[in-house]
C-alpha cells in the first residue's frame, strides 16, 4: 500500500479500462450568439417594466393628490362649523 497523499493509482485507475466518461477538452461555444439574443430581450423586458413603474407612479400620484383635495375640504367644512 502506498502511504496516504500518494499520487499513485487509485482503485478505479487499476480496475477501471475503460475511457473516461467526461470530455477532456472543454466545449467550444458560439461567438455569444445565446447571450446577444438573451441580453436583447432582457433588456426589452426592462423598458417595458419602467414604463409600467412610470405610469403607476403617476396614477399613485394624481390618487395621493385627489384624497389630499378631499380631506381638505371636509377639515375645511368642519371648521367652519364649529
Amino acid at each position: 500500500m502506498e502511504p496516504l497523499g500518494s499520487y499513485g493509482t487509485s482503485w478505479a485507475d487499476q480496475w477501471d479500462n475503460g475511457p473516461d466518461t467526461y470530455p477532456t477538452e472543454p466545449r467550444k461555444t458560439g461567438a455569444g450568439g445565446a447571450k446577444a439574443k438573451y441580453s436583447k430581450k432582457v433588456e426589452d423586458g426592462l423598458g417595458k417594466t419602467k414604463s409600467a413603474a412610470i405610469t403607476g407612479m403617476k396614477k399613485a400620484k394624481v390618487g395621493f393628490t385627489w384624497i389630499k383635495q378631499k380631506y381638505s375640504k371636509t377639515t375645511k367644512k368642519q371648521q367652519s362649523s364649529s
